[in-house]
């Protein structure tokens, strides 16, 4: 088995990645952003924008390794013996940041923080730093969470106020949490009044799919409308679809012995407790549990026995894998006499992500918070896979629809490969 393969979470965010033109170029024009507000008195923000797979991180990773190497090493530098940090409110993809600091000869674990750790520390000592780089800022908390010890009321105005710059990315498509309920214009209610800048990337590479497939999967999300499948669906791609959540399964395991970093995944609507016990997903013949809390420094999807389990929304968001295999769960369901999909909201077993905010009261617009968060969860999982992606659906109707579009394609004789 290929090593690069096996350890493709690592190495797609390595500073020692070759950037793109573009990316380069980003880079360098954050570089003139920090170096001119870190003589101002006021903080300023600088925002990336772009959907999963348009290369963010790594951006960011390439950011960090510059500012770092600069800060600890380079006495002509304007960002000498600044002290910065970089935070991302996500354990396991924290976990990779830390092995890659590990390598790195300027950089040290400690660089990296949770948000919450890092808020609170800085409350503590009562102390601002220069530069603060934001993964996934998304996934900060917008509101109190005393669950997570984080007790003032949005963790993007806290890091404004320790910092004097603060880099972040952000997809709206990846918002997942009522805790963490963010849209663009909520995030501008804040960026306006600062100095502020930002960049919008585009261009997708995660996933070799070809950019029918990738529009096949947004329009189910995000219009709740199920198209026939492209004809390019499978073009320099293995994307297919399963009757038998089993077959698929064992499919994955195929593709895992032979290129590693294969995993099943799924979404809410199957049995899960955080209780220290194991919660099984059955779908027919197929049955194997919940992914466990990891409690190593190994992210969840490179630990060898985490084939024989399902990952969730949380341990896969922001990891590439090689081949994913998705049981859409129990909680969407096709509408008879239609090519739309619904949400069941009865079934929807995750029920922590949308526990209700004080400061929504609308009943119509709490609806619609729900109906995007667990849409975009959905979104997130059917984009993990950056050679293949398999498919099986829990709902009766949904699975016969999605079964003979594929086989109409003539693309069934893959099923057993």
């Amino acid at each position: 088995m290929d090593n690069t393969l096996k350890n493709a979470a690592v190495n797609k965010l390595a500073p020692t990645i070759k950037l793109t033109s573009e990316q380069e170029q980003l880079v360098e024009r954050i570089l003139h952003f920090c170096q001119l507000h870190l003589q101002q008195d006021y903080p300023a923000l600088f925002t990336i924008y772009g959907d999963a797979g348009t290369g963010k991180s790594v951006v960011l990773s390439h950011l960090f390794t510059h500012l770092q190497t600069a800060a600890r090493t380079e006495s002509h530098s304007p960002f000498y013996q600044t002290e910065n940090c970089f935070t991302v409110n996500h354990p396991e993809i924290l976990k990779v940041y830390r092995e890659l600091a590990g390598q790195q000869a300027h950089q040290f674990k400690k660089d990296y923080q949770r948000p919450t750790s890092l808020i609170n520390k800085l409350n503590k000592d009562d102390k601002k730093i220069d530069i603060v780089i934001v993964d996934e800022a998304h996934l900060l908390l917008s509101q109190p969470d005393h669950y997570n010890n984080f007790y003032q009321k949005n963790q993007l105005l806290e890091l404004l106020r320790h910092a004097k710059v603060v880099v972040l990315v952000f997809d709206q498509f990846q918002v997942l949490r009522m805790k963490s309920l963010w849209t663009p214009q909520r995030l501008q209610q804040i960026v306006q009044h600062y100095p502020h800048a930002d960049y919008h990337l585009h261009h997708q590479f995660r996933m070799t799919a070809s950019d029918d497939l990738v529009d096949w999967f947004n329009h189910l999300t995000e219009q709740q409308c199920i198209e026939e499948l492209p004809v390019t669906a499978r073009d320099h791609y293995d994307f297919r679809v399963y009757d038998d959540a089993e077959a698929m399964r064992q499919a994955i395991v195929r593709r895992n012995h032979e290129v590693g970093l294969s995993r099943i995944l799924s979404t809410s609507g199957y049995p899960s407790t955080l209780d220290g016990g194991k919660h099984y997903i059955n779908e027919g013949r197929f049955h194997l549990p919940w992914d466990q809390y990891n409690f190593t420094s190994t992210p969840w999807a490179e630990k060898a026995e985490t084939i024989d389990e399902v990952g969730s929304i949380y341990t896969c968001q922001g990891f590439d894998l090689n081949y994913a295999g998705i049981i859409i769960g129990p909680i969407f369901y096709q509408v008879p006499q239609s090519r739309k999909i619904d949400i069941d909201f009865a079934k929807y077993t995750d029920t922590e992500s949308l526990k209700r905010r004080q400061d929504l009261t609308d009943p119509a617009l709490i609806k619609e918070e729900k109906y995007r968060l667990i849409l975009n969860a959905l979104n997130v999982i059917l984009k993990r896979g950056v050679y293949g992606t398999y498919l099986y659906a829990h709902d009766p109707l949904l699975r016969a629809t999605l079964s003979k579009m594929f086989v109409s394609r003539g693309w069934d004789d893959v099923l057993n490969q």
